[in-house]
């Protein structure tokens, strides 16, 4: 409930950031690339912040710690967005303190659900998604009174996320406490092997292409559709079917992992594998079927892949160690949100669109190797225990 509701008060200002910037405060869209770059920045030390206080302080002092941080930040971008500082400074903070908080969401959502396995990770991961969904098509009705207006929408949001978190959460983390689990703040933190780091890396490589990849279609994409004729109702529409997807697929979902792909490695495989046929039908449709074809596979492969990243990252984790681990993913996905863009701005700056998902199809191949070898770094022992658990903690929607 918290990371749907938060996302949703993000999604009121993420998606006109560049059309604030650009239009309102009447710079070029070269600096507001280089505002959100900084924004994101902010994000990833926010994701490594959060991620080591979770281990240190728990997951409540650090949720309330990073929303705190946001609310300051989102009120004084209320009264300071008129200037390119001001409105800099308070995505700075934003960035840091939303990023502080997903770590330790997810390090407390894997470390308190029974069952373990991908379920808690996938709950976030719909539960984002519906957050976007939704804060997304409140946008139009927002922004139809005052652009600004979106600013104490955003405010407003987080303000309800901090004070839900403060009553509800407390009860979460008393009782991880007292349970029959050793507390994260007592646990022994066992010293990490390098076959623990690599494999970690192996996962983090194919993360992080995909995620370039992926970002592509919240930039280039758009462009390169409007340039070939389609409209803005069209494109807006992918992301509507992204979202229906993610949110209503899973039941059919969870019945091939049950039955036919059961290890974590095999949906990432498939996962990735299918971000590769869906940029190869991407380089050779020039119409809005064949975009949203291509949309369609790449949403069934994210529905795969990224819950996936989180859960290998909480098994690997030893007690104590969660949140760090989680830190990194988040800080991963992060830079990748970050770099991609600018990454294919460049290559269909200097050569072309079709180069740049050629060169995408090129990564997604290092991806799909990188994620059926994660496996092997492991020591022997080691690896036969975490593949049992893998079996034992099968999803199951």
């Amino acid at each position: 409930v918290a990371v749907a509701v938060q996302i949703t008060g993000a999604s009121f200002l993420w998606p006109l950031n560049s059309l604030i910037i650009h239009q309102e405060l009447g710079k070029s869209l070269t600096v507001a690339g280089l505002i959100l770059f900084i924004h994101s920045g902010a994000g990833v030390l926010g994701n490594m912040t959060g991620g080591k206080l979770f281990d240190k302080i728990g997951a409540y002092k650090t949720i309330l710690l990073g929303l705190s941080i946001a609310v300051l930040a989102t009120f004084a971008l209320v009264f300071a967005h008129a200037t390119v500082l001001g409105y800099t400074l308070c995505l700075i903070g934003i960035g840091y303190g939303a990023g502080a908080t997903f770590p330790a969401m997810y390090a407390l959502a894997g470390s308190i659900w029974p069952d373990g396995g991908r379920k808690p990770f996938n709950a976030m991961y719909v539960a984002q998604n519906l957050g976007i969904a939704v804060g997304t098509a409140c946008i139009g009705l927002i922004a139809s009174v005052e652009l600004t207006t979106v600013f104490y929408a955003n405010a407003v949001v987080y303000v309800f996320v901090l004070l839900f978190v403060a009553v509800t959460f407390r009860k979460i983390e008393t009782k991880q406490e007292t349970g029959a689990t050793v507390s994260l703040k007592a646990a022994t933190v066992k010293k990490l092997s390098k076959q623990v780091y690599y494999s970690l890396g192996l996962v983090l490589v194919s993360f992080f292409i995909c995620w370039v990849a992926y970002t592509q279609w919240q930039a280039n994409v758009s462009v390169h559709s409007q340039d070939l004729g389609l409209t803005l109702q069209q494109y807006s529409m992918f992301w509507t079917v992204n979202g229906l997807m993610i949110v209503l697929a899973q039941p059919i979902l969870s019945i091939f992992i049950k039955k036919w792909v059961t290890t974590l490695r095999r949906q990432m495989v498939v996962g990735i594998f299918l971000f590769f046929v869906s940029y190869v039908v991407l380089s050779q449709v020039d119409f809005f079927a064949g975009f949203m074809v291509a949309m369609i596979i790449l949403t069934v492969g994210e529905m795969f892949f990224w819950p996936v990243v989180p859960t290998i990252a909480h098994k690997l984790a030893p007690k104590g160690k969660e949140g760090a681990f989680q830190g990194i993913v988040n800080s991963v996905s992060t830079s990748g949100k970050m770099v991609g863009p600018l990454f294919g701005g460049l290559l269909v700056d200097l050569y072309s669109f079709q180069i740049m998902i050629y060169v995408l199809l090129g990564f997604i191949l290092v991806a799909i190797f990188t994620a059926s070898i994660y496996e092997r770094p492991l020591q022997t022992k080691n690896k036969q225990k975490f593949e049992q658990n893998e079996e034992n903690s099968v999803y199951d929607a």
